[in-house]
């Protein structure tokens, strides 16, 4: 990660926050604590943070701590109107109002809020047609602009001559370079894996919700995790989950197997993806006695329900709120320079660290690998 890059990132954890502690930051990042030490000093020194004993707190005079960090695009979006001076109107159409959504319709609708913008939501529930029905209805009523996360393809904006920005999806089919708004959710896997690496824990088991859009980024990141902290590729330790509606036998039986490998011995370790299978992975390891962190670390990835678990589980954050927000700001600079190149914004998770990876003081790692 490039020096800019973490400076944003801990910007960005001050204004949610509004303090930061430099070992809490360097697993977020995935870096030593002595990097996060000189990029708090630069901050410092370009008047952005104020130092303190082992972290940092937002200056006097910035913004404050907000429940979720907003993304900003290269530059602060224009306040535009339309000719007759009226404010724009965008559609923002999700598959659902439940689980990982809400907190990018907030997004977008505090930033469209902020530049006396009308936000328009529509719900597709998932149905190509009604997706489709919901794109025409807001072109026909008129909309400046949609923001939409696609059901699957074809692109339903295709034809509508309508500006438009993707949120949370990267077609398979990108002929036209469409801009988009999305999480690295590579990355996202990447510093779970490096967490628990630095832990001692190793082999670290991946179970993967495969109906997810997001699957193959996840799998993505946990491979090329391990292997940048020289662990060998973990093929065998992925536990591939269908959706629960789909194969609820082939799901049991794959739990099944984690908790044997767990129960064993031969898994210290496991990310999961989603929060909802955590959950579920958590409840059966502790029915078979597993102690968890010591017998077993535990990573969620989506964070929406993981601190409820009986002990909170340690969670990758997608940046919800920030996607939302940049999507906003990106379609009102498309909208404001219709001639200027097409821009993507890819926007960094956080790892948030709770009981589930951290065992009880003096308590040791499972295992060590020689990560120093």
């Amino acid at each position: 990660m490039h020096a800019e890059d973490r400076h944003q990132a801990i910007l960005e954890r001050l204004r949610e926050r509004g303090s930061l502690r430099v070992s809490e930051m360097a697993h977020v990042l995935s870096v030593s604590a002595i990097t996060v030490r000189r990029d708090v000093e630069s901050l410092a020194e370009r008047g952005l943070l104020t130092r303190v004993h082992g972290g940092a707190v937002l200056r006097a005079g910035l913004p404050g701590p907000r429940a979720h960090p907003v993304a900003v695009t290269p530059a602060v979006p224009p306040r535009v109107a339309r000719a007759d001076g009226r404010p724009l109107v965008l559609g923002l159409i999700v598959p659902a109002a439940d689980y990982y959504f809400p907190e990018i319709i907030k997004g977008a609708r505090a930033a469209a809020a902020e530049r006396g913008i009308r936000l328009v939501l529509g719900i597709s529930q998932y149905d190509p047609e009604e997706e489709r029905a919901q794109v025409r209805r807001m072109v026909e009523d008129g909309v400046d602009g949609l923001l939409i996360t696609p059901c699957g393809p074809p692109d339903p904006t295709t034809g509508t001559g309508v500006p438009h920005v993707l949120i949370e999806r990267r077609p398979d089919t990108d002929a036209w370079g469409e801009e988009r708004v999305v999480t690295d959710h590579a990355h996202g896997a990447r510093i779970a894996v490096r967490h628990l690496a630095e832990a001692g824990r190793e082999p670290i088991a991946l179970l993967l919700r495969e109906d997810s859009p997001h699957a193959a980024l996840v799998l993505d990141g946990y491979l090329s995790g391990l292997a940048a902290v020289g662990l060998p590729p973990g093929e065998a330790a992925v536990f591939r989950l269908p959706a629960p509606h789909t194969d609820p036998a082939e799901r049991e039986r794959l739990f099944s197997a984690f908790a044997d490998r767990a129960v064993s011995g031969t898994l210290t370790a496991a990310l999961v993806h989603n929060d909802h299978d955590a959950i579920v992975a958590f409840q059966r390891l502790r029915a078979r006695g597993v102690d968890i962190p010591r017998g077993l670390a535990l990573v969620a990835y989506d964070d929406e329900v993981a601190a409820l678990a009986d002990i909170p589980l340690t969670a990758v954050a997608p940046p919800k709120r920030a996607v939302g927000a940049a999507a906003v700001d990106l379609l009102v600079h498309r909208l404001a320079t219709p001639d200027r190149p097409a821009h993507r914004v890819s926007i960094l998770p956080v790892l948030n660290i709770r009981e589930s990876t951290v065992p009880p003081t003096g308590v040791p790692p499972a295992r060590s690998h020689g990560l120093s």
